[in-house]
């Protein structure tokens, strides 16, 4: 259990380090990068005799926690 926080916490970080990088919000929201990344996560867990709908609900979850994260980064930064 203590690992899934280490990993967020690590993600956190990259997270608010990507935040400098981009020009303005829909940078950071990127809907075709979070389709791919969707998609990819789907077919490894069909591969990996998972239900592709649980990892794509918690996957959806954890991107959307760090989208929103992100964008108050970038306008901290750019405010």
């Amino acid at each position: 259990m203590s690992e899934y926080v280490k990993l967020i916490s690590e993600r956190s970080r990259f997270v608010e380090q990507a935040a400098k990088f981009k020009k303005d919000t829909e940078d950071v929201k990127a809907p075709k990068r979070v389709d791919a990344v969707i998609e990819k996560v789907r077919n490894v867990a069909n591969e990996n005799n998972v239900n592709p709908n649980i990892i794509e609900e918690v996957y959806r979850t954890m991107i959307s926690c760090f989208i929103n994260h992100e964008l108050v980064q970038h306008s901290k930064i750019n405010n």
